[in-house]
């Protein structure tokens, strides 16, 4: 700290010894800068380019210099880390040992810039806030500028960290998660990476890893997103570049056996595998087998994966001439057999092509070219399916189940600027996708900071930076756009024409000043001004390159093959889908859209912090730094603009005051924090409170509703209980347990006879007429004497009655009399009226429904 001042005190000092008195304003600007750049040896303390006065692109980039020149590959630049690439291992940089230094710091920040400063200070947004926020590290820069390595770092870093103890899981668990994830890396590498002439391990694919935490904020899993594989790669390789990595690893890390197995000689040399005799790191097969072994991928799917890479680059070496007699059956076999598909029908899909002609199918005989496109669409589909299944299977390996995880903090890490000598699609996707990413930087950080300092009332004059939204509208505006054109052009039933879709784009683009064409020359193309300079892109082919067309009759090959991993891969309608001819086919232009745009909406809902990857030479060499190269990716990133504003801030300006507002801010969050965490436990409280009290008086209501309930219902059965008893008269007296015998007057006059019963039978008085609901019916008239009126309860005979045999009519029949209890000694009178008991009725078994009425013959005696 106190070497710090002393250095600010000397360069203030040296400053103002070369000020003269009066002088231009241009006159001081230099004199500062040439103040600032007297003492050089100086340059490499400082380790924040804020602390650059003046700041300029090339005080800045001396800075740098001299910091790089000491080994130094690290420097803050306000929100931003600088990273050097130093093109060579630096081991003691990354060790364990400083993962733990930075770990369990205090202040971090206080110690030299580092990639682990980044990481830990996401880790604690995570860990220290009352409701966790995700946070995402989002690493950029140019191809070969150390983006892979970075990213690996940042695993490595938070696979020590986050899983140092574990009270819930087992060592062995955390051990086995920690080892998962980490393996996934040099898979995706082997199968994703290649060696091109800006980076020996340069990434064909752009990946977001979330890593996935706990509420403990310990690492149980991880997911992998990728974006936009290059598999164009795997059947044409630029000049001077490598195919994917596996592939060379399998050339040099294979047995005997399995060389074999796969068909490959020691001698025999492979078309689609250029530059073979270069070794690099990356060349390592017993790595990738290992990492897959830890991912779970057992040695018989292993093998099935590798037959199908040997199958591919044998298909490489199929050439095709007019004649077939004179095309090469050898590697035409061996891929059928690698491949576990008949040798006869993979030459058929090769040669001939399927047209339909209404439910018709017509065969055509392709042409030498033709053919050739369909070997090399052959195999890019065979390729990217695999990467596909293999990023799912990773995820499937190293996926923690939702339930178990809460948070992450995720790892961006995607191809950088790219500008060849020819571009095409592969290249406009990727540039595309570095805008997209510099514009979250801008809307963030530049824009969202300055808007910031206003509204807390700072005087403040806006810093202009390079705002690359007029590009973007160019590649992806509505309605017209570039990618809107091609997508058009794409879907169009007709072959291609690049200069009909130059005149087109020229036609409908001509407006935004960040195209422009060269109209002298012979071929066709267009020049894009993006953020990092300008690109110049190929037309010829990328409509073509956009539908990305497979041939129907090779899926269904492939559908058939003997090899089960191939066999599932293509087995799914989704693949068959995506072959589909018409309006509704989705292009490669539209499906990478989609998916960044997906990606952005992840990182704006996270807290992003941002690590700028700078490639110190193009040519790769070891602490070589060019002037030239750096200063350009300086400019086109934005980072003097973020040293500017993140040195106008006050917190930032002086490091014993940027301490003391450290502090501050401590205590001010962390008074926030407790008062929030009060009201919180107040609110939840009267919560709880008015929820008992709310429950009580709902409970007290339904005892209360139930209580009436009850009573109702008790009167209402007391009620029906009394009307009935009323309704009875002496019901009670006349039931008995026992019938006495009956007297023989009684016998005699209470007698019947019917014709069906030799002997009479006793006619018994029962007090309910009500029970004639279920009386059987007798079909054979009846005279009785005496008691002639408790015929009428003949229901309560004991006969032997079958349903529907014979039928009983009384001399009251026509009178509707149903019951009575005694001999009337008087006039009568009949009353219908409504019984208590329901659904009693005199003759149920004559009518179709229930009335619900029981006649009652009242007396009276007079």
């Amino acid at each position: 700290m106190f070497l710090m001042s002393r250095v600010l005190s000397q360069v203030k000092g040296l400053i103002q010894k070369v000020h003269p008195p009066q002088r231009s304003l241009n006159d001081s600007l230099e004199g500062e800068i040439q103040a600032f750049l007297i003492d050089e040896d100086q340059l490499h303390t400082y380790d924040d380019l804020t602390k650059v006065n003046p700041v300029t692109p090339a005080t800045v980039l001396k800075c740098l210099q001299g910091r790089y020149s000491m080994k130094v590959f690290y420097t803050h630049a306000g929100c931003t880390l600088v990273a050097l690439n130093p093109f060579q291992s630096i081991p003691d940089l990354y060790s364990l040992d400083v993962m733990k230094e930075y770990h369990y710091a205090r202040q971090p920040q206080e110690f030299k810039p580092h990639i682990f400063i980044v990481a830990e200070e996401a880790y604690r947004n995570v860990r220290g806030q009352l409701e966790p926020v995700n946070q995402s590290l989002v690493v950029s820069g140019e191809s070969g500028a150390g983006k892979t390595w970075t990213s690996r770092c940042l695993m490595k870093y938070y696979a020590t960290v986050a899983s140092v103890s574990s009270v819930v899981k087992s060592q062995d668990t955390v051990e086995r998660i920690e080892r998962r994830v980490l393996d996934s890396n040099p898979v995706m590498e082997a199968f994703g990476n290649a060696c091109t002439l800006r980076n020996n391990n340069s990434s064909r694919f752009g990946k977001y890893i979330q890593l996935q935490l706990d509420r403990c904020q310990l690492l149980v899993g991880a997911t992998v997103q990728t974006y936009l594989l290059e598999k164009t790669r795997v059947a044409c390789q630029p000049a001077n570049e490598r195919n994917f990595h596996i592939f060379y690893q399998m050339m040099r890390g294979a047995t005997d056996e399995q060389r074999k197995e796969w068909k490959m000689s020691h001698d025999q040399s492979f078309v689609w595998l250029p530059n073979s005799e270069k070794t690099i790191e990356e060349d390592c097969f017993h790595e990738t087998v290992k990492a897959m072994v830890h991912l779970g991928i057992n040695a018989e799917r292993q093998g099935e994966i590798f037959r199908i890479l040997a199958g591919i680059l044998q298909l490489g070496n199929v050439s095709f001439s007019s004649s077939a007699d004179e095309s090469q059956p050898c590697h035409l076999d061996r891929a059928a057999e690698l491949l576990c598909v008949p040798a006869e029908e993979l030459q058929t899909c090769l040669r001939v092509r399927t047209l339909k002609a209404g439910k018709q199918s017509v065969l055509k005989p392709c042409s030498q070219a033709d053919c050739s496109v369909r070997r090399d669409c052959l195999a890019k589909v065979i390729y990217a399916q695999l990467f596909e299944w293999l990023v799912t299977f990773i995820n499937n390996s190293v996926c923690a189940d939702k339930s178990t995880w809460c948070n992450f903090i995720g790892i961006l890490d995607v191809y950088g600027f790219e500008c060849f000598q020819t571009n095409n699609l592969e290249q406009l996707c990727i540039n595309y996708a570095n805008e997209k990413l510099q514009q979250h930087f801008v809307a963030h950080y530049l824009r969202a900071q300055q808007e910031e300092y206003v509204s807390e009332g700072l005087q403040w004059s806006f810093v202009k930076y390079q705002d690359n939204q007029s590009c973007l509208d160019l590649l992806e505006g509505s309605p017209i756009s570039v990618f809107s054109l091609l997508n058009e052009e794409s879907r169009l039933n007709r072959a291609s024409d690049a200069k009909t879709f130059r005149v087109r784009l020229e036609k409908e683009l001509c407006d935004n000043a960040n195209i422009s064409w060269d109209k002298f020359s012979k071929v066709p193309h267009f020049t894009v001004a993006h953020y990092a300079g300008k690109v110049g892109y190929q037309i010829e082919g990328m409509a073509e390159k956009n539908k990305d067309p497979v041939p129907p009759e090779l899926i269904s090959l492939l559908q058939k093959s003997n090899n089960q991993l191939l066999h599932q891969i293509f087995k799914d309608n989704e693949t068959e889908s995506q072959i589909k001819k018409g309006p509704g086919k989705t292009t490669v232009v539209s499906k990478f859209k989609n998916s960044l745009e997906t990606l952005m909406k992840i990182l704006h809902s996270t807290t992003p912090h941002y690590t700028r990857c700078i490639k110190p030479n193009p040519e790769c060499k070891p602490l070589t730094f060019k002037k030239e190269e750096v200063i350009i990716q300086l400019e086109a990133c934005g980072i003097v603009e973020t040293i500017h504003i993140s040195a106008a801030g006050f917190p930032i300006r002086k490091k014993i005051l940027s301490h003391c507002a450290f502090t501050i801010q401590c205590c001010w969050l962390r008074y926030q924090r407790r008062r929030r965490h009060t009201h919180r436990q107040s609110a939840t409280l009267i919560q709880a409170a008015v929820r008992s009290w709310l429950v009580r008086n709902r409970v007290r209501r339904w005892n209360r509703a139930a209580g009436v309930i009850q009573s109702t219902w008790r009167k209402w059965r007391s009620l029906l209980k009394s009307l009935a008893e009323a309704e009875l008269d002496d019901a009670k007296d006349l039931v008995e347990e026992d019938a006495p015998a009956l007297n023989p007057v009684v016998r005699e006059r209470g007698s019947v006879q019917l014709s069906i019963i030799p002997e009479p039978v006793a006619v018994r008085g029962w007090p309910m007429g009500l029970a004639l609901a279920s009386a059987p019916s007798m079909t054979v008239s009846l005279t009785a004497t005496g008691f002639q009126k408790m015929i009428s309860v003949i229901a309560s005979l004991n006969l032997p009655s079958r349903r529907g045999e014979y039928q009983v009519k009384t001399n009251q029949y026509t009178e509707e009399l149903a019951s009575i209890r005694a001999q009337p000694k008087g006039s009568i009178k009949l009353h219908c009226q409504r019984s208590p008991l329901l659904y009693a009725d005199r003759q149920p078994d004559l009518k179709s429904d229930v009335t619900g009425f029981n006649e009652i013959l009242l007396e009276k005696t007079l």
